[in-house]
């Protein structure tokens, strides 16, 4: 099995549907009259959820008239957001199928299928055109991928010159040992962390130019700490992210350790 078979799987449980749906029944939601703000605490699949998509998008400059990829995006939170809050076209990329189908699921439930197009993909190697894009969005995506430069470079291949690369991801802080199951990784050999400086360079590298760096586990860690303290509410990851509890409990352990951090950015794409 290839590595790209190998973190599909580790995200598929052939429940991801099922499960969801159980989760809107039981928090009293009409599947019928669904709108896209119901699917908010369950769709977010990164570090500080719904905010860090908001601040991401406000600092990305999206407006209805950019063509966006989501470029890893899960059961496809970010992608409707983009699309409802600003009426964009976007193009949501995930390698594993059964998110795809449960995001094409969801986007008609809520109406956005006519402004959402959900296709099984690589971010190592988009089944997209060069320059077909105006922003492409990724959020804690890079963690499983092992090549970033070419992660990277099919990013800057499909956006147009000037065009915006938005990211939140998670990179490596200090040393020491880190705890496991996480959110994107089950087992060590499934993460691939960079630091901060190397991500960097890896995406300049690819092309672009660093509009906006900033690192938030200052703000992060208090925060998820805040969220695991909380009783499980009938809507949240844990309707379908196997061992949940336990994978935000040791990313959170991370965070405040200073093992791991999150880091916001824009590039822009040059010549």
């Amino acid at each position: 099995m290839d590595s790209s078979s190998e973190i599909g799987g580790q995200y598929a449980t052939g429940l991801s549907r099922h499960n969801i749906e159980q989760a809107l029944v039981a928090a009293g939601k009409n599947l019928d009259r669904l709108a896209p703000a119901d699917l908010g605490p369950l769709e977010d699949f990164h570090t500080l959820g719904r905010i860090a998509t908001g601040q991401l998008a406000e600092l990305g400059k999206i407006t209805g008239a950019d063509r966006v990829l989501d470029a890893g995006t899960g059961i496809g939170g970010t992608a409707r957001f983009l699309a409802s809050q600003y009426g964009c076209q976007v193009t949501a990329i995930d390698l594993t199928e059964e998110y795809c189908e449960t995001a094409r699921w969801l986007n008609r439930l809520v109406g956005l299928d006519e402004k959402i197009t959900v296709s099984q993909g690589d971010v190592t190697s988009l089944p997209l055109d060069a320059a077909a894009f105006d922003a492409v969005f990724s959020q804690h995506v890079q963690m499983n991928v092992a090549d970033k430069p070419r992660m990277y470079a099919e990013a800057r291949r499909v956006l147009v010159t000037g065009g915006r690369l938005a990211i939140w991801d998670i990179t490596a802080g200090a040393p020491g040992e880190i705890s496991y199951p996480l959110p994107w990784a089950d087992q060590p050999d499934r993460s691939h962390l960079a630091s901060a400086a190397g991500l960097r360079a890896a995406i300049e590298s690819a092309g672009f130019e660093i509009a906006h760096w900033n690192d938030l586990t200052d703000q992060a860690a208090p925060l998820m700490q805040m969220v695991i303290a909380r009783p499980a509410a009938p809507l949240g990851l844990h309707a379908f992210v196997t061992d949940f509890a336990a994978k935000a409990a040791n990313l959170t352990r991370g965070l405040t350790a200073g093992r791991l951090h999150v880091t916001q950015g824009i590039a822009i794409a040059v010549g």
